[in-house]
């Protein structure tokens, strides 16, 4: 099975030092690329595990990391210390390391040799103690990593270091990051607002606004057998209602529909964003609000935000990138509307157009109807529910003046009570842990935004570790979450960061 970043490389590199002699050396090498060769054969690993050549010098240890740095295929390094090797030989090294960083706490052996184990296995096998000197100099120099510990023919330590591939690639992918805004927020709206430079020197993202009559001009230069052929595909791959099929009174809107989306891909690609907005009070010339066209292109892999809010539109591509290869999918989603029926809360999410099919393996239906807002034709949409799934995530984005934050909320996704006929748009219903009462209480006192990214693939682990790289705060309320303790985390957090950014 192909891995989801075949073209992506890690790292790995194993420290040592030139005290215990060639034929000690020769036996870590070959012992190190034993280990690594392990993870890149491991299915849950996305990534290809690349081994390099032991390091056993400061010098040698620093270029290893300036290389990585320079190689735009390598999403992170992995690190392990076989025997001692001395740490300040890694200060350099690591101060210079600007690539995501995981410290692998292992050994080559599962089982102790009790009958036979002398001092020269002793001086082989040092990880116990070399992996601690190595931590030391990491956390005293404040190295933001994630450390996973156990043997690499454990699953569960196969799956953690996967996931922090999965991280890192989310990480690199906001590092890679154009995103075009087509018009500006919705007015008056604060949370759809943000510090665009500051996200750039925090996430990477390049955040730039095109005029809306810029894709106007893009959707009047395409063809009419380029919009033929993908009518053809809609008709195919989704249960397109009568009026929207060719003969159809309303096929006219399907096909204005099609050419949106063609003119969106090409002008993205264009331009190489991989993520984009809009807003329903800025079309310009546009005869809809996109629809149909941007829940495809989410579908695709771009990150989207509504009503111009580029910050959840960097928190879907994140999501599509760390979930790549997984069942499920990641959207755009928003809590819209609550049951509150006692002991069986459940909060019903949608938006206005844009939910992303990859949230259900169910056949879609296009549908048209008015939009209510904008002043504009009526849009055509996917209408849908999301599929059941136990322990997704939605994870909002927020600026908090001093900081970005993540708030995030573990949830099951079920089956809607009903069949929801009357309700003309795709949805997801959901029972957030620990309850809906604890979550939604401490969703507002940490001012989680409205919009937010629903992911059934990436789970909140790999979140944490997107966060912890990115050096972003992240709260997260899930089955362990409390009131108290919340609101005392919180509190924690404001003075951390403040004191955590200095003077």
């Amino acid at each position: 099975m192909s891995k989801p970043y075949a073209d992506r490389e890690v790292w790995f590199f194993t420290g040592s030092q030139d005290l215990y002699g060639e034929e000690t050396l020769r036996q870590v090498a070959e012992q190190s690329q034993e280990v690594a060769a392990a993870l890149d054969a491991a299915a849950d690993v996305p990534a290809r595990i690349v081994w390099k050549p032991v390091l056993k010098d400061a010098a040698s240890i620093r270029r290893a990391m300036l290389d990585a740095n320079a190689d735009d295929r390598v999403l992170g390094v992995i690190t392990w210390m076989h025997t001692f090797s001395p740490a300040k030989m890694w200060i350099t090294g690591l101060d210079a390391l600007r690539k995501p960083l995981l410290h692998l706490h292992t050994q080559a052996n599962v089982e102790l040799p009790w009958d036979t184990i002398d001092f020269d296995f002793m001086n082989l096998n040092q990880a116990a103690h070399g992996d601690r000197e190595y931590a030391y100099i990491a956390a005293r120099l404040g190295v933001a990593r994630t450390t996973v510990v156990g043997h690499v023919s454990n699953p569960a330590v196969q799956q953690r270091v996967g996931t922090w591939v999965r991280g890192a690639a989310g990480w690199a992918a906001t590092h890679e990051l154009t995103l075009a805004r087509f018009g500006d927020n919705m007015r008056n709206v604060a949370v759809t607002e943000g510090d665009k430079t500051e996200a750039e020197l925090r996430f990477g993202v390049t955040v730039n606004t095109w005029g809306v009559n810029d894709l106007v001009a893009a959707v009047d230069d395409v063809s009419d057998a380029d919009v033929d052929a993908l009518v053809a595909e809609y008709e195919e791959l989704y249960d397109v209602v009568p009026e929207l099929r060719k003969d159809g009174e309303r096929h006219e809107s399907l096909r204005y529909a099609a050419r949106q989306e063609i003119a969106l891909l090409n002008f993205l690609e264009s331009v190489g964003a991989k993520a984009f907005t809009t807003n329903f009070e800025d079309l310009g010339d546009l005869r809809q609000l996109p629809g149909l066209a941007v829940q495809r292109l989410m579908a695709a892999g771009y990150g989207f935000g509504a009503e111009g809010d580029w910050k959840t539109a960097v928190l879907v591509r994140a999501a599509k990138v760390m979930g790549e290869g997984l069942p499920g999918g990641a959207s755009l989603m928003e809590d819209y509307t609550y049951d509150l029926t006692p002991g069986s809360e459940l909060i019903l999410g949608a938006h206005m157009l844009e939910i992303c099919p990859s949230l259900t393996t169910a056949k879609p239906r296009v549908e048209i109807h008015p939009l209510g807002i904008g002043g504009k034709e009526d849009p055509v949409r996917m209408v849908f529910n999301a599929d059941a799934v136990d322990g997704a995530v939605v994870v909002s984005l927020a600026d908090m003046r001093d900081r970005f934050r993540l708030t995030a909320n573990v949830v099951d996704v079920v089956t809607p009570p009903a069949d929801l006929p009357h309700l003309p748009v795709a949805r997801a219903v959901w029972k957030p842990r620990p309850s809906f009462a604890v979550s939604a209480e401490a969703w507002l006192t940490a001012g989680g935004a409205h919009h937010t990214v629903m992911s059934t693939a990436a789970g909140i682990e790999a979140f944490e570790v997107f966060a912890e790289i990115a050096r972003v705060e992240l709260l997260v309320i899930d089955e362990d979450t409390t009131r108290r303790g919340f609101k005392d985390q919180v509190k924690w957090n404001a003075a951390y960061h403040r004191l955590a950014q200095g003077l």
